[in-house]
């Protein structure tokens, strides 16, 4: 990033926080638990401000805009395997009928 967009780039440490205690890290809007490559992902898709603003109104047009410069400033690693359950053996296996949970309420 250049020396001129310094102030963006303070800005943007304003917005935006990374707490290991909140989502494990994952770079997220102050105050919130948004992770700010969910709302870049859903610009990069196509969303709208409007359509992302609906969605989570906690925040304002100038923290989506600022989403996709943080996603390339503090990139998130992720992982290959988004399915961490994939591949392994599970812990119990119990079936349900439908009978079973509507008697118990669910």
């Amino acid at each position: 990033m250049s020396r001129k967009s310094n102030p963006e780039r303070r800005r943007l440490r304003q917005i935006v926080t990374s707490d290991p205690r909140i989502m494990g890290g994952t770079p997220v809007f102050r105050g919130t638990r948004i992770p700010v490559d969910l709302i870049a992902d859903m610009l990069t898709e196509g969303a709208s401000a409007a359509e992302i603003l609906e969605g989570y109104p906690a925040l304002d047009e100038e923290k989506i805009a600022m989403a996709l410069l943080c996603a390339r400033e503090f990139p998130v690693k992720k992982s290959a395997n988004r399915k961490p359950w994939s591949g392994k053996k599970p812990q119990g296996e119990r079936s349900f009928r439908l009978s079973d949970l509507l008697r118990d309420g669910g």
